[in-house]
Order: C-alpha cells, then sequence, then structure tokens
C-alpha cells in the first residue's frame, strides 16, 4: 500500500477529512524548504502538495505564478525540489508527497530518469496539469516506477469522460471547485457537493477538493462531503516574505491550525 493510499485509509478509519496543503517550492526561502515542510505536518497536514516552478504555470492564479517566479529567480530547479523530498524523507517517511506541476520539466528532465529519481527521493504522486488523461501514455514511466498519477475533474467535465477518469484514479481524485484558475473566490458548496457526490458513486479513489478553499469556514463546509480539501493559493499568500525559518514555521502554523481544527470538529 502506497503512502497516500494509507493515509488516506487512516483518515476513513478515524472518520477524519484530510488536510493537503499546496506550497511552491522554494518560496519563500529555498534555504528553509524542508523546514516549511515539516512545519506543515506539524499544522495539521496529512498529505504535501509540493508544486514545481514553472515560467508559465497556466492553470494558477497570480498569487501562485509569483510565487513559482520567485522561487525560479532563486534558481530553484527540479532536482532541488527532489533533494528537498529526500532530505524531509530523513525525519519523516509516513507524510505522503505529491508533486504538482507542469509536464516540460519533467520532459526535459526524461521520463524514466525523473521517475527513478522521484521514487528514490519519496516522492509519491505527481499531478501534472497540462496532461490530461487522454495523453497520459507519456507518464507510463512515471507510474511503472510506482509514482501515483493525480488525475483532476471539474465542474465542466462530461459525464463519459467522468466515468474514465474515476475508473483510471490512484491515490486520491482532484475535484476543482470551479472552472477557473486557483485562488479565485468561487465557491458553491452544493454544486459541489452533488458533483462530488456522483464522483464518490463512480470511483474507488477518495476525492479531494480544491480551488477557491481560503479558511476554515469554506474548509469546513467542504469537509461535510469530501474526502479532503486542498488549499493553497492563501497559505501561499500568507507565507510570502516571510524571513527565516521561525517566521515561516509561525504563518505556516498560525495559517493552518484553525482549519485543521475546523476539520477535526465536523
Amino acid at each position: 500500500m502506497s503512502r497516500i493510499d494509507r493515509r488516506f485509509a487512516q483518515l476513513k478509519a478515524a472518520s477524519r477529512t484530510g488536510l493537503i496543503p499546496f506550497v511552491t517550492a522554494g518560496d519563500p526561502s529555498p534555504q528553509h524548504a524542508v523546514a516549511l515542510m515539516h512545519a506543515l505536518v506539524g499544522a495539521g497536514a496529512d498529505v504535501i502538495e509540493l508544486g514545481v516552478p514553472f515560467s508559465d504555470p497556466m492553470a494558477d492564479g497570480p498569487v501562485i505564478q509569483h510565487a513559482s517566479e520567485r522561487a525560479i529567480a532563486r534558481g530553484v530547479g527540479l532536482n532541488d525540489v527532489l533533494r528537498w523530498v529526500a532530505e524531509f524523507r530523513q525525519r519523516d517517511d509516513e507524510t505522503p508527497v505529491v508533486l504538482m506541476g507542469y509536464l516540460n520539466p519533467i520532459e526535459i528532465h526524461g521520463y524514466g530518469r525523473f521517475a527513478q529519481q522521484a521514487v528514490q527521493a519519496g516522492v509519491d504522486g505527481v499531478l501534472v496539469v497540462d496532461c490530461p488523461l487522454e495523453e497520459s501514455a507519456v507518464l507510463q514511466p512515471l507510474r511503472e516506477a510506482g509514482l501515483q498519477q493525480i488525475l483532476l475533474a471539474a465542474p465542466t467535465t462530461a459525464p463519459a469522460r467522468m466515468v474514465q477518469l474515476c475508473g483510471s484514479a490512484q491515490g486520491f481524485l482532484y475535484y476543482v471547485s470551479f472552472a477557473g484558475i486557483t485562488g479565485a473566490a468561487r465557491l458553491s458548496t452544493s454544486d459541489i457537493a452533488a458533483r462530488v457526490a456522483d464522483i464518490r458513486a463512480k470511483s474507488k479513489a477518495p476525492v479531494a477538493v480544491g480551488f477557491g478553499v481560503r479558511d476554515a469556514q469554506s474548509a469546513k463546509a467542504i469537509a461535510g462531503f469530501a474526502d479532503a480539501v486542498v488549499i493553497g493559493t492563501a497559505l501561499v499568500e500568507r507565507l510570502a516574505g516571510a524571513v527565516g525559518v521561525d517566521d515561516i514555521a509561525a504563518r505556516a502554523k498560525a495559517f493552518l491550525a484553525p482549519i485543521r481544527a475546523a476539520l477535526d470538529a465536523h
């Protein structure tokens, strides 16, 4: 059983909703990237979604775009991200880590080479935004190496395609709560609940909801029907400009703690 599968099994057994924070690797500080990952776990993260900085993150809103730009300006690349995951694994061998990003850096790195190095580093899954299910044959070397491909579904996903996604889902299925970019302030929980219920009826994989989850209130609303909530833009915004490891850890804890408490209270 993979770390992701094991973690969601633990959450289900405990009747808890998972918390999946997203951060851009190397932002706000490459020197403290690993410390930030540990701080996220300490604040209640069940899975870490680690963004690989990319120059053209078309699915992301301005906040995460700027975070990628800052990380790239500091020289952060895919090799750094893999090294940080390996260092994180020296102290934490339980928390799943999913790399979120785009196809170009993996293709340049080489699919087979990336797959081998990612597994050795301790990466558990990949969410490649611009590689839809229909083109996912290129990621076969990653799946064969043991990385789980996290698939995306959206309100605009056609019924027939949703069946395909549900049948192919690994780890968890990421449901994008609205058609748009990350960080937009739109969240209709009644519409999302209906779609998630439909997905859960078709898929054996857990469902995590992201895009638009910004605080404890919105997270708690999602917790009523999802297996996990993903929260990124608001956290990245809170971390921006943090100076030093103590400041980074304090901001992460202050932001995530009330969300974790709201999920657990539900």
